[in-house]
């Protein structure tokens, strides 16, 4: 699994990762934006993204 510097990268790297994240609710990426350092692979992405949306942050 690819892992980068933290969301920003993710994003501007993994294409199927930025479109994922651009399907999330505005809170959902926002929730996610406060913690970027840690989202560093799709993987991790869409795990936190599950968390937030499910409203276990």
């Amino acid at each position: 699994m690819q892992h980068y510097q933290d969301l920003n990268a993710l994003l501007s790297s993994d294409p199927e990762a930025k479109r994922y994240y651009d399907t999330l609710p505005d809170y959902a990426r926002e929730q996610i934006g406060t913690r970027s350092d840690s989202v560093n692979s799709f993987a991790s992405l869409k795990d936190y993204a599950q968390n937030v949306l499910r409203g276990d942050d």
